[in-house]
């Protein structure tokens, strides 16, 4: 696995732009990586979207041995990492650059010219250095360890959402960072006043 910034090469989103929202999946959803899927979009401009799927955690796969992997702390130092270290949680980012990692956090933790702001109290980073920082117990109060991302090009997900494949809602921090991952559809879909299995039993009805 590597650390490292997806190469958007978009400036950051204007107005009519889902910088900082969440992308809800409907059950039309054709592609069956996002089904049910949460996903925080992190860049949107008219050059395309990046975004990380929240709620689709990585199989045994443990922070902590992605540390040891990466050298970051040597194999004895395990059971020495602070606590924060064992709540961040590994994720599974979205289908491009699977291999890559990225760092959602919030934003009492910045690294010059590394870290992305995003929205308010949210932030990106895809170095090294946050995950040293995390294991020294000195990172962000809040982290999740994305692998991989959500990907459009430009227009692409303007066409999705048209073609009622996505709903967006506000993001807040127990969404983004809370431990029940698993609920997070139905958490974010009744935070919009829909309930998710009536959704369910509607979809394909006019």
């Amino acid at each position: 696995m590597r650390i490292g910034r997806a190469r958007l090469g978009t400036p950051r989103g204007g107005p009519g732009y889902l910088d900082g929202q969440l992308l809800l999946a409907m059950p039309s959803m054709q592609d069956e990586r996002f089904a049910r899927a949460v996903v925080y979009v992190c860049a949107h401009s008219s050059e395309g979207a990046m975004g990380i799927v929240i709620n689709q955690p990585a199989p045994h796969i443990k922070f902590s041995d992605l540390l040891v992997q990466l050298e970051v702390i040597p194999a004895a130092e395990r059971i020495q990492l602070p606590p924060r270290a064992d709540e961040v949680r590994v994720l599974r980012g979205g289908p491009v650059e699977t291999g890559r990692g990225f760092v959602l956090h919030s934003a009492d933790f910045f690294i010059d010219n590394s870290t992305l702001p995003i929205a308010a109290g949210i932030c990106l980073t895809a170095t090294l250095d946050i995950l040293k920082a995390i294991a020294r117990g000195q990172g962000p109060a809040s982290a999740v360890l994305a692998l991989g991302y959500a990907g459009w090009a430009p227009g692409q997900l303007e066409t999705e959402i048209q073609s009622n494949g996505w709903l967006n809602c506000d993001a807040d921090p127990e969404l983004l960072f809370g431990p029940n991952t698993e609920e997070k559809y139905a958490q974010a879909m009744r935070k919009i006043g829909i309930d998710p299995g009536k959704l369910a039993s509607d979809a394909g009805h006019a």
